[in-house]
């Protein structure tokens, strides 16, 4: 069944929400978090963190060691509270009750005064500069939040508690970690004595449901045309490297391509973080490792994507090439292993083959320019950039096709393009056929895909 007649929704009804829509409950709870019991005079303040305290000499190791069942621990925690407020002398009222409950849960069993934030759908990122300053990204806007932590210990036991859920560590010998949220949001954190205004906590929040190609089309990120392409070009077995800069939404458009692999196709999937969520059966996902406390461990991207050429995959996914594994990634691409895709850090699709080049010689061997660059010219097929706009937005800019060697440079091709300019606004550009016709359209064929004759068809804007 083609990619149209499965959309089948209607795109005045996908819209986003306006930003300027009445403020979510949790959000409006989280602003309320500091007002009303962040204040040290507050007496219900004062009785939660006496609660919290009993709570935890309670429980003790219950709390940190239970994390499989988190229903039954949530359970637990809740029963214990409960007694524990029966128990209290101090007047409360049924409203202080419901508050309490809610914060001692957020702070032993989740994230903290933040926990809101991340319940919140509407906010995409989390930025903690600090204790005291955290912003939020809603709608591709940061915003300044009133949330705050109590001060730099609270901070740091949020992040140690985050990075021992994945058995990582973060502290003065090894103060940066990449980790992930058990809902696979990602997250970083850095700390002193390489954060000198105290511990930064980044938290890129997880879409409980994946984006499908109906909604990038909604958003307007592409249209139906080029969706009905890159379909095609997946199905038929096409190289993709997916190209943009940070939060540009390289991710969101990886998963979207990886949702037209075949289901009878075996995935092998490599992450530093693991952030795909493919909806296919036969997907091995593989993780690198850091090394442990002794330096010993690390298990690289670059040992995954080797390690993968040993697993009969029929397609290799590298959420994101950042160093020498670009090597082995483009022998795998070289070697029968067509189909791949992967994500890289690049302002534009020339850009992107750069820095290509720039990663296969960080993997130390004495290579000629022109051997990488031909190996790169037999390996990538297609490029797709992607672009973050001042108003939030998200666009796929290019679609290029990348063609061969001319001399010692790599030739490529634009298939579409998103163009602005001064006459056309925002609202009314749109990515457009270039009217040429890629040259692997007969290779698609092979794999009983065909293309319209006037996909291609129009011109720039």
């Amino acid at each position: 069944m083609s990619l149209s007649a499965r959309l089948g929704y209607d795109p005045m009804q996908q819209q986003p929400a306006a930003a300027e829509h009445a403020e979510p409950a949790a959000t409006a709870a989280a602003h309320r978090y500091r007002a009303a019991g962040r204040q040290s005079a507050d007496p219900v303040y004062e009785v939660r963190l006496r609660i919290q305290r009993r709570l935890a000499d309670e429980l003790g190791p219950t709390l940190y060691t239970n994390r499989a069942h988190e229903e039954d621990l949530t359970a637990r925690v809740r029963e214990v509270l409960n007694d524990l407020l029966a128990r209290e002398e101090t007047p409360l009222s049924g409203a202080d009750r419901a508050r309490i409950t809610k914060e001692v849960i957020d702070e032993v069993l989740g994230h903290g005064p933040i926990e809101p934030l991340l319940r919140d759908p509407s906010i995409t990122e989390v930025m903690c500069n600090g204790p005291k300053s955290i912003y939020a990204e809603r709608y591709g806007r940061l915003e300044r939040t009133e949330v705050e932590f109590d001060d730099e210990g609270h901070l740091r036991r949020i992040i140690d508690r985050i990075c021992a859920r994945v058995g990582r560590r973060v502290d003065e010998a090894s103060p940066m970690v990449d980790a992930r949220l058990p809902d696979g949001s990602r997250v970083n954190a850095i700390v002193p004595p390489i954060a000198l205004d105290g511990a930064s906590l980044t938290i890129r929040k997880f879409a409980a449901v994946p984006l499908t190609v109906g909604d990038l089309i909604s958003y307007a990120t592409l249209n139906r045309q080029a969706a009905e392409f890159l379909e095609a070009c997946v199905r038929g077995r096409r190289n993709v490297v997916v190209s943009g800069g940070t939060g540009s939404g390289k991710t969101t458009i990886l998963n979207v391509l990886s949702s037209f692999v075949p289901h009878d196709e075996r995935i092998v999937t490599i992450e530093d973080a693991a952030e795909l969520q493919l909806v296919q059966d036969h997907v091995v996902r593989l993780e690198s490792r850091p090394s442990n406390s002794e330096g010993r461990g690390t298990v690289t991207s670059r040992d995954l994507v080797r390690n993968a050429l040993r697993m009969r995959p029929d397609r290799i996914v590298v959420g994101e090439v950042r160093d020498a594994a670009a090597l082995d990634m483009l022998q795998a691409m070289n070697t029968g292993h067509d189909g791949s895709l992967t994500t890289l850090h690049a302002n534009t699709p020339r850009d992107a083959l750069s820095r290509l080049e720039t990663m296969v010689l960080m993997a130390g061997m004495d290579l000629p320019s022109r051997a990488i660059r031909d190996q790169i010219a037999a390996a990538v097929e297609l490029i797709i950039q992607v672009q973050r706009f001042k108003d939030g937005s998200r666009k796929v800019t290019h679609i290029t096709e990348v063609v061969g060697m001319e001399g010692d440079v790599i030739t490529m091709q634009d298939l579409f393009v998103f163009e602005v300019n001064a006459d056309t606004p925002m609202h009314m550009a749109s990515l457009k056929p270039t009217g040429v016709r890629p040259r692997f359209v007969d290779t698609l064929a092979m794999y009983g895909v065909t293309l319209p004759p006037n996909m291609f068809l129009g011109g720039r804007i």
